[in-house]
């Protein structure tokens, strides 16, 4: 019997219907697992996944394929997103076995949930020099039955790897004593600069060969890099890289919004899913780049990208879903691409002109269709062709805006309407970034609503600030993990620094207190992805890549830093810094694959501006000072006297708002304007 019909995720609710006899991670399953000694097959994916519909409908749906599947094994099915911790336990392992990774992710356990072969996609007949999978299945099953002792020694073998993988060079602790300017130094600096553009696309922008993926925290490290160390080839390239996506059809020129990767080096074809978090976090690196550069392209594509989620991501009650699917109608792209015949129909006498913009072909530009992309930018076209550029421009946006009232004909992509607590904390912070940038009160107030549904809709029952994943329906489940709190914590800061609430600050250094006790690895250094006395995972793991998204661990030491300077704790500052020194040789080493690590090390190198604002104009001074491009800094502000917070005791006077520029708790001469500030930093 298929047990995925109770189920909240709808990447589960896909599989609730296959002939496969799915079970939920849990109980039930590896007690059965153990009771008839059967192997377990885990197969973990997402609701958003292409190629996890196509194993779905080749092989899942299949009644012979699923009868041996039934046969030979206990079946479990996993929504990565809702269960990231056992995402990341078998994808090492995977990855171990493999040398690579990706979903759907196909893992064969003994019945103690210890893994020993898996794979990604397989296909229904052997292909791709892939084992077909029914071929898997029954060698699995002849192996199990008379290989066993090979199997046990595999799995503890990878156990065991997953294990050491927690040391990363933990057992060579760093000197606390040496001086930060020896530990981290600019050399440091310019040799991570160094080894990202060595991976760096000169033409197309972005990282490295395709598949390309947006690569923000890269892109933020140039900005601030070229400002800081006055290097325009930094900056040159950031921009570079935001302006090809933006021209690129992993951009959705007509809706909005960033799909997860392209699949080419030139960002013309994504795989068309549109996550929440990548939308969130190129929101952040646009306003940055806007604050820096004042190109109102970019203030045009987060306005763009904040109503894509606004209309399509946004549940009632203030939180936002998780995905849109790449297919429709069971076709990658259907809802997304269009043939120059179509085009034709709908725009009539501006048709030529548009599909020669947009590179619209007559036999299409991907697959037979065409993906509308910009070759290149409105400047350089109308230039090449004697146009008005006002002229155009209106022009374009009439006729984007009627192809995207035909598209709202078409089948909708499938939503993924789960609300997972650590990627609405990334769009909090990209809202919050987006005001600080653009001064739009809409976006502030959609922060403050989402994380009012946070608080009340995702925290566990108690004093303790706990917090669950996910919820979806009023029904929140599974404990949240170090993510979900690292980037809430960054959520709540920066909440004070736009509203001047000191009450976001304050839940930060709560929850952060919390992640300290719950999450704190032996050495009180790192921190474990899951809470101690979670019992149904094989090892507590540590990450510390920055990939797709942020690491929670390299988050937490931002927020560490932040919190120390804000409320003088000098533990959290020494933790902070000591995670960054552990690791610092590896950074300047790989530092694509550590973006975060390395923003923070420029960060303790260049410094951080401790900004004071007191009296009762003081938001008004600090949405000033948001607009102004300071890479590093802590800001709060107060109307009177704050003696509980370092920065804001003793800084009142009577009748005036006073900024205060500081370092270590000792300012310069205060001043009344921004403009004064600017010259002091």
């Amino acid at each position: 019997m298929n047990r995925l019909a109770q189920e909240t995720s709808p990447y589960l609710l896909q599989h609730a219907h296959n002939p496969v006899e799915w079970y939920p991670w849990g109980e039930e399953a590896l007690e059965r697992a153990r009771r008839e000694d059967k192997p377990i097959l885990v197969s973990i994916g997402y609701a958003a996944c292409h190629w996890c519909h196509v194993m779905e409908r080749e092989s899942f749906e299949n009644e012979a394929t699923a009868a041996l599947m039934n046969a030979y094994f206990i079946n479990i099915k996993i929504d990565r997103e809702e269960r990231p911790d056992l995402d990341h336990i078998y994808m090492d392992a995977v990855q171990a076995m493999t040398g690579q990774g990706g979903w759907p992710l196909n893992v064969f356990l003994l019945p103690d949930a210890r893994p020993f072969y898996g794979g990604t996609y397989f296909p229904p007949k052997a292909m791709y020099n892939r084992a077909s999978w029914t071929d898997v299945l029954r060698s699995i099953h002849n192996a199990y039955l008379e290989k066993r002792p090979d199997l046990e020694a595999q799995a503890a073998q990878l156990t065991e790897h997953m294990t050491r993988s927690n040391d990363f060079g933990l057992s060579n602790p760093i000197d606390l004593n040496i001086p930060r300017h020896e530990l981290f130094s600019q050399d440091q600096c310019h040799t991570m600069y160094k080894n990202i553009m060595g991976q760096a696309d000169k033409t197309w922008g972005g990282f490295g060969r395709a598949p390309k993926f947006p690569g923000t925290f890269n892109i933020n490290f140039l900005l601030r890099y070229g400002h800081l160390f006055r290097e325009p080839e930094a900056i040159a390239q950031a921009t570079l890289s935001l302006d090809k996506m933006i021209q690129g059809g992993i951009y959705d020129q007509l809706g909005g919004g960033f799909a997860r990767y392209s699949t080419d080096d030139q960002w013309l074809a994504p795989h068309f899913e549109k996550m929440l978090y990548d939308n969130a976090l190129l929101v952040d690196t646009l306003a940055e780049a806007y604050t820096l550069t004042k190109d109102e392209r970019y203030a045009d594509t987060i306005r763009h990208t904040l109503a894509f989620i606004e209309n399509e991501m946004l549940d009632a009650g203030g939180g936002w879903y998780a995905a849109l699917d790449a297919d429709s109608e069971g076709v990658e792209g259907k809802f997304y691409t269009w043939s120059r015949e179509e085009i034709g129909s709908i725009l009539t006498e501006q048709a030529n002109l548009f599909c020669d913009f947009y590179g619209v072909k007559d036999e299409g530009n991907w697959e037979h269709t065409n993906i509308l992309w910009m070759p290149e930018t409105l400047e350089d076209y109308a230039v090449k062709n004697q146009l008005d550029k006002e002229w155009l421009a209106t022009v374009l946006a009439a006729c984007r805006a009627a192809l995207l009232a035909a598209r709202e004909k078409r089948v909708r992509p499938g939503l993924d309407d789960k609300i997972l607590l650590g990627w609405n904390a990334l769009l909090i912070h990209a809202h919050c970034k987006a005001y600080a940038a653009l001064g739009h009160q809409p976006y502030l107030d959609a922060a403050e609503k989402n994380a009012a549904f946070c608080w009340t809709q995702l925290k566990q029952p108690g004093e303790t600030p706990a917090f669950f994943h996910t919820c979806k329906a009023g029904q929140a489940k599974y404990p949240a993990f170090l993510d979900d709190y690292a980037w809430f914590i960054r959520a709540m800061i920066t909440l004070q620094e736009t509203t001047g609430h000191l009450h976001y600050l304050e839940k930060a250094q709560l929850l952060a207190e919390h992640v300290s006790k719950a999450f704190s690895d032996e050495q009180q250094l790192y921190f474990y992805y899951t809470a101690a006395g979670q019992a149904d995972v094989i090892v507590r793991k540590k990450e510390i890549y920055d990939g797709a998204v942020p690491s929670g661990n390299s988050v937490m030491a931002g927020n560490l830093w932040y919190l120390a300077l804000a409320y003088d704790r000098q533990e959290w500052a020494d933790r902070a810094v000591k995670m960054a020194g552990q690791l610092a040789q590896t950074l300047s080493r790989y530092p694509t694959s550590f973006g975060v690590w390395c923003n923070f090390v420029l960060q303790l190198v260049a410094g951080t501006r401790e900004i004071a604002v007191v009296g009762k104009d003081f938001r008004a001074r600090m949405d000033e000072i948001g607009k102004v491009y300071i890479p590093f800094k802590v800001l709060l502000g107060a109307e009177k006297d704050r003696p509980d917070y370092p920065l804001l005791s003793s800084r009142e006077q009577e009748g005036e708002t006073l900024i205060y520029v500081c370092e270590h708790y000792h300012c310069i001469k205060p001043v009344k304007h921004i403009e004064e500030i600017i010259k002091l930093i």
